[in-house]
């Protein structure tokens, strides 16, 4: 089989033992699950692409150690049934390579136009659904690459073979096993969305000539692999103008069309010990300067919850406000379900621990570097004079600190 002759002549021991670890994944999810009863979440961008060559040499292993008498190089695919979210938002040139990839190997395709959850509680209830493959990368090797569905979702298990590899992983992988990729990352994109909050990567722009990308393989930094990812829109909404009392007319026509979500995290809310004062002080805020408030949530202090509402705020309004669970204790583990959420590692960020050192001294408790752990690759700080530290932007995510 090519992926696996690919990978085990590659010099890269790192790659050898990544794939080894998520062929394994594979081979045990094969082994638990019926076959029939296993699905894998395709959507033509580069980690699921990885992700259907590792089906692949994962089948073909898992067919050769079970069955004895067939001829094993004629197994080169794996017929799992595969599922498409298609978006009217996607990229042409995404949909294009789904559907071709779809037809080279032989995948019986389902094809879902409704939202992820939507789609999902279909599936199941069309066909029975004990497992899913899922090319998520979070780059936590303690974390679980079987994980059960969460709270509220339809049940079943994700299971998520390239849980910790991380950008330059994957890359090696399509490169050294010399398998077709999605055209969007010769072009200098990086990392793929949709139509309205994607664009080629700054950083790989071809100084030569001030108009080309170079491809999304030739970037150095792997934290920088969502540079790309920010929205393709004239509303520029200032943070100075935020903290102001009021704006003129000009500045409401800018932001009234925009809509926010506001998320606090912790179980003292929910419980009713703490009464949540900031959350209506800010509804209050937006919607004095135009803005919509389409919703309102206090989330328990756990990381798929925090992930969760994350996840579906950002997908439908223009900022998400995020406070609570912050800090030095186990309980707070808002930056966790955030970079969760966008499929990121939390990585030390020398930035914010300076302005942390410079606030809090010698006066803390724990380890002062975990506070300064933030999202990589998808962080920004923004700075303001009236407060004490900048605030934790995630592209289209606010978090209060």
């Amino acid at each position: 089989m090519e992926i696996d002759q690919a990978v085990r002549a590659s010099s890269d021991r790192r790659l050898r033992t990544k794939y080894d670890n998520a062929v394994y994944v594979v081979q045990r999810a094969f082994a638990l699950y019926p076959f029939e009863e296993v699905a894998f979440s395709f959507n033509g961008g580069k980690d699921s692409t990885v992700l259907l060559h590792l089906l692949r040499a994962g089948y073909y292993l898992h067919e050769s150690s079970s069955v004895g008498g067939v001829e094993m190089n004629t197994i080169q695919n794996c017929p799992v049934r595969t599922i498409y979210f298609e978006s009217p938002c996607a990229f042409p040139e995404i949909n294009s390579f789904t559907y071709e990839t779809v037809s080279t190997y032989g995948l019986p395709l389902e094809t879902i136009h409704s939202d992820f959850k939507s789609g999902l509680e279909g599936l199941l209830k069309a066909r029975p659904t004990k497992a899913i493959f899922i090319g998520t990368r979070i780059g936590d090797p303690n974390a679980e690459q079987f994980s059960p569905s969460s709270p509220g979702w339809p049940p079943f298990m994700r299971v998520n073979p390239i849980l910790d590899w991380s950008y330059r992983d994957v890359w090696s992988f399509l490169l050294t096993c010399k398998v077709k990729y999605c055209s969007l990352y010769d072009q200098g994109y990086t990392s793929i969305g949709s139509i309205y909050d994607t664009v080629p990567n700054a950083l790989l722009s071809d100084s030569s000539t001030g108009k080309s990308f170079r491809p999304a393989y030739m970037l150095s930094d792997g934290r920088l692999e969502r540079a790309g990812r920010t929205k393709k829109t004239n509303h520029k909404t200032d943070i100075t103008s935020v903290s102001s009392n009021g704006t003129n007319n000009t500045e409401a026509e800018k932001v009234i069309s925009c809509s926010a979500s506001v998320i606090v995290v912790g179980d003292e809310i929910l419980f009713g010990t703490v009464k949540d004062k900031f959350g209506a002080a800010l509804c209050k805020k937006l919607h004095a300067i135009g803005w919509r408030v389409s919703h309102l949530a206090a989330v328990c202090n756990e990381i798929d919850s925090v992930a969760e509402e994350v996840e579906r705020c950002k997908s439908t309004d223009d900022m998400v406000f995020l406070f609570g669970g912050l800090g030095p204790l186990h309980s707070d583990i808002s930056l966790a379900g955030v970079a969760k959420a966008f499929g990121v590692r939390l990585a030390p960020d020398e930035e914010f621990e300076e302005y942390l050192s410079q606030l809090i001294g010698d006066n803390y408790t724990g380890d002062r570097n975990e506070m300064a752990l933030l999202p990589e690759g998808i962080t920004e700080l923004l700075h303001h004079k009236m407060l004490p530290l900048p605030l934790v932007c995630y592209f289209v995510l606010v978090h209060f600190v």
